[in-house]
């Protein structure tokens, strides 16, 4: 969480962008980005420079040795007009060729504009950069650089034209620890938009897996074949994958691609699906990939969606995926097919339901997160149901952080499903049987199960109620009497 002087920092430079005439805030988060990315490139070069000098080994590094201006420690101390001709007309250039014209870095790159107006607008901006990267530094935290980009990220406050929008990072945390990726895992979100998945999954591999990275099979299977993520949004499709490599991703593999339509020709290729689909509008059959239509007939986009993880996984793959409330419980035949393919041929786990505050000020929508794993035989025995009322943070607009949060009761309850086969309808987890949920029609909100206890309450009877209203009239009528004669005794 960004707070205190960095927050402040962070603002500066937005306001900024703002007074420098750019305002649209997918093009100052893609800007702030291209100078965070070229900044990293020197400070990550620097390091492996030094790291090669310990070990007196030989180092070629990316920057090419007869241009040093190309690198942020360089042209940063230059005046306003050098550094903008230096950046516009060479540093740019660099970075979208990077890795060769036909790298995949090089095809997201390829439409990415660098529209800093001014040399002296650019000096601000890249000074203000220098001062929030020293005061992170300063805090001691290994990853300020993800909570920064965040923060960006946080900015955008609305909705895109598709139903989607931004997942709060303590909810993208709280998904990849139920889930647990491993080092061996080829993860995918097939509706990636800033790869806020994609970048926690990685996130909980270094914190987790610290090892893997000693290993070179697992090293190069990290930076160039784990983590794939599709977007539409050619902005949000430069932002995703600037945020992977911002998080140490060398090579991530994130492509422009509609997911849903015959383009996609994935089958079986992942282990784990981490996603948030768009959750409104609908598409054409005819835009539709026809494997999808035989499982769910439907154009609803999260309905699709589902019977698309069910194909992209391997035999054993898992998925975790947020899902509206209609999912769980809509009763066209779309609805009900998809929920019972999922139930019937695959092994449905848990249904987590989370109250609609969790996605203001984007969205007031209720939603869940749906744990399955792609069997093709079944396996769904009981499934794991459990009422989220608090994230920590209020549920309006505002989303201010408050002491009451379920989340490190909900991982620890899922790490340890032994232990609540007992427990009660009226508490707020428990197991449903397979068998309960066929003969509800393959329902799976929470509060066609959830039991809820009413208290008795004892009221007093009547006539003492009336008498004591009587009593209270009495009181009144008197106060009244007595004010009266004191406004009679001023005059």
């Amino acid at each position: 969480m960004i707070t205190g002087e960095l927050k402040n920092k962070i603002d500066k430079v937005w306001e900024t962008f703002w007074t420098g005439g750019i305002t649209n805030p997918l093009t100052v988060i893609e800007q702030f980005t291209y100078l965070l990315y070229i900044k990293g490139l020197d400070d990550n070069e620097k390091k492996k420079e030094a790291d090669a000098e310990l070990l007196g080994l030989e180092f070629e590094g990316i920057f090419p040795k007869d241009k040093p201006q190309l690198r942020w420690s360089i042209f940063s101390n230059m005046g306003p007009d050098e550094m903008f001709e230096v950046v516009t007309q060479e540093v740019f250039p660099f970075i979208k060729d990077l890795g060769g014209k036909e790298s995949i870095y090089s095809k997201f790159m390829k439409d990415a504009i660098f529209v800093i107006p001014t040399p002296s607008l650019l000096a601000r901006v890249v000074a203000g950069i220098n001062g929030l990267i020293q005061v992170s530094n300063s805090g001691g935290k290994k990853d300020t650089l993800g909570d920064l980009y965040e923060y960006l990220l946080s900015k955008l406050s609305t909705a895109g034209t598709n139903g989607q929008f931004r997942t709060p990072r303590h909810i993208i945390d709280m998904i990849v620890r139920l889930m647990k990726p491993t080092p061996e895992e080829i993860i995918v979100d097939p509706s990636a938009g800033s790869a806020g998945f994609l970048v926690g999954a990685g996130e909980y591999l270094k914190e987790n897996h610290n090892d893997m990275f000693l290993i070179q099979s697992l090293r190069e299977h990290f930076n160039q074949n784990m983590f794939h993520g599709f977007e539409m949004d050619g902005t949000m499709l430069r932002i995703g994958a600037m945020n992977m490599m911002l998080h140490g991703v060398d090579s991530p593999n994130i492509a422009y691609r509609d997911s849903l339509s015959e383009q996609n020709k994935d089958k079986e290729q992942y282990t784990l699906v981490l996603a948030n689909p768009p959750f409104k509008g609908s598409l054409d059959y005819e835009s539709v990939s026809d494997d999808l239509l035989k499982v769910t007939k439907t154009k609803k986009t999260e309905l699709l969606f589902l019977a698309l993880f069910l194909r992209m996984l391997k035999k054993g793959g898992r998925c975790a995926s947020i899902v509206p409330d209609g999912v769980l419980f809509g009763s066209s035949n779309a609805h009900k097919s998809i929920r019972k393919e999922i139930v019937d041929n695959h092994k449905l786990e848990a249904i987590i339901s989370m109250p609609s505050g969790v996605f203001k000020p984007y969205a007031g929508v209720s939603t869940a997160i749906m744990i399955f794993t792609k069997t093709g035989a079944g396996g769904t025995n009981k499934v794991w149901f459990y009422d989220m009322k608090a994230d920590g943070y209020s549920l309006d607009d505002k989303r201010d952080p408050i002491e009451v949060n379920d989340i490190p009761d909900i991982l620890t309850r899922f790490n340890n499903l032994a232990d609540e086969k007992d427990r009660k309808r009226t508490e707020q987890s428990f197991f449903v049987s397979v068998e309960e949920i066929r003969e509800t029609s393959y329902d799976l909100s929470i509060n066609r199960y959830k039991e809820v206890e009413y208290e008795e309450v004892e009221y007093e009877k009547p006539e003492i109620i009336i008498g004591n209203l009587l009593d209270i009239e009495e009181e009144i009528n008197i106060a009244f009497k007595e004010l009266k004669g004191l406004i009679k005794g001023s005059m």
